[in-house]
């Protein structure tokens, strides 16, 4: 959500002043592809129920208009926002390294989503998602 925001706004912006962005358009909206890639794998691993993908579409649809307000107001809090987000994302995928390394969750094969996006080796692990994603 914050890259395709951040995109969309920016192109708009240079739109309107008839100026380029400096690349930053083409950079954030490659960063929403790249997260949009996390989420995909991520729903092809735990395979979620109904009332799961309601709740990843409710929280998307509250998170996109708070961030696009608050992009508005301030691009440098918005940016700063999601600084923070990312460093609790390291965090967290740390965390599940190491309850796949203490076998608290299984280390399945690697879905072919993460295979082809990462060009990972064809017999990958969810191990090694998990780290191709965290370095992202």
């Amino acid at each position: 959500v914050p890259g395709m925001v951040g995109g969309m706004l920016l192109h708009l912006r240079s739109l309107r002043r008839f100026e380029q962005s400096g690349g930053w358009v083409k950079a954030l909206l490659e960063e929403a592809e790249n997260e949009r890639m996390h989420l995909m794998t991520f729903m092809e691993v735990s395979q979620p129920r109904w009332y799961e993908r309601a709740l990843v579409i409710s929280v998307q649809g509250v998170f996109f208009n708070a961030y696009f307000l608050a992009y508005l107001l301030t691009p440098k809090l918005a940016h700063r926002m999601v600084g923070y987000l990312e460093e609790e994302a390291i965090h967290s995928y740390t965390e599940f390294l190491k309850e796949i390394d203490n076998g608290n969750i299984e280390n399945v094969p690697a879905p072919a989503i993460a295979i082809d996006y990462w060009r990972l080796p064809e017999d990958a692990t969810l191990r090694d998602v998990v780290m191709v994603v965290r370095a992202d």
